[in-house]
């Protein structure tokens, strides 16, 4: 029987790989690359680093052209279902052929593959289909989300209360009125913006943990502007950009 291993490699920094996903990446007789293109050649190049240090000698990478996601679509879930279906096309054909049957493979996944990510939508997508099997394993990562509270020094919830993790574009539709700590990913139109007249504070971070890393804090209406051009000047410098930033509510008494 074929496995795959779907492990987790933290947001950015080497030093945030966990004992587990050092010793899975031991096991892997083959890496599943996806490259998305030249501009995020430094999403492949830590994973490069981490299989130098950590994989066994004689193991093997096979590097995949990752299909671009219609992002003109209307419809949303449908295109991002499009691009999954496409990626599982790629990859049930890769693993057919470049992983023996009784072979460990793996995909090396930015953050936690349980947040916001699709590898796991795919692996099932693939076993659905029937064509190609393989027991699977999931090994959480450092996320993107914890590396940014730990870079601001803060809690993401305050006693007894719940905090919230969504999207930009849900961000854009509503401010939720029963959450007072809101941590929002993939938002690539600053939705923050709508709502500097709010009684929020704002924790952003971009590359967290690499050595571009960048941080912003405080009053939503007074370092709204900034975020916004710091992350222009950010994606056109690299030609990418990941952020993930928290809006929190101020207590009437204070922060």
């Amino acid at each position: 029987m074929r496995t795959i291993l779907v492990i987790g490699i933290g947001a950015g920094d080497p030093g945030q790989l966990t004992l587990a996903a050092a010793e899975a990446i031991r096991q892997a007789d083959v890496f599943f690359l996806l490259d998305k293109g030249a501009e995020k050649h430094d999403l492949i190049a830590l994973r490069q680093e981490l299989m130098v240090r950590f994989a066994r000698p004689g193991h093997r990478v096979v590097e995949l052209r990752d299909p671009d996601r219609d992002r003109t679509a209307d419809g949303y879930a449908r295109a991002v279902d499009d691009w999954r279906r496409e990626r599982a096309t790629l990859l049930e054909a890769a693993i057919a052929e470049h992983l023996a049957a009784d072979g460990c493979g793996a995909f090396l996944v930015w953050g936690d593959p349980a947040l916001y990510d699709s590898t796991l939508a795919v692996v099932e997508e693939i076993l659905a289909r029937g064509r190609v099997s393989f027991a699977h394993t999931v090994i959480p990562g450092v996320s993107s989300v914890a590396t940014l509270a730990a870079r601001h020094r803060i809690g993401l919830n305050r006693v007894g209360r719940p905090f919230l993790v969504t999207t930009g574009r849900r961000l854009a539709a509503r401010l939720p009125a029963d959450v007072d700590d809101i941590v929002v990913m993939l938002d690539a139109h600053c939705a923050f913006t709508r709502y500097v007249d709010e009684e929020l504070d704002i924790y952003w971070g971009a590359y967290l943990g690499t050595p571009d890393e960048i941080l912003v804090a405080g009053p939503l209406r007074e370092v709204a502007a900034r975020i916004v051009a710091t992350r222009r000047e950010a994606r056109e410098r690299k030609g990418w950009i990941m952020d993930t930033y928290l809006l929190r509510r101020r207590d009437p008494a204070g922060p």
